[in-house]
């Protein structure tokens, strides 16, 4: 994987972390715990993805 692909794979999910940190602490009673098992569990996924 070039250094190109990696840079666009993490731009592609800085949208779901953006946008899906708003909508899980809407649903989740304005908590920052959800929020911020939801954004460790994202950025998990695309480390592994990045890492391979």
């Amino acid at each position: 994987m070039d250094k190109a692909q990696k840079a666009g794979i993490m731009i592609f999910s800085g949208v779901p972390a953006i946008m899906g940190g708003g909508i899980v602490f809407a649903l989740f009673g304005h908590a920052l715990l959800p929020v911020v098992i939801y954004e460790t569990l994202l950025f998990a996924g695309v480390f592994s993805i990045l890492r391979k």
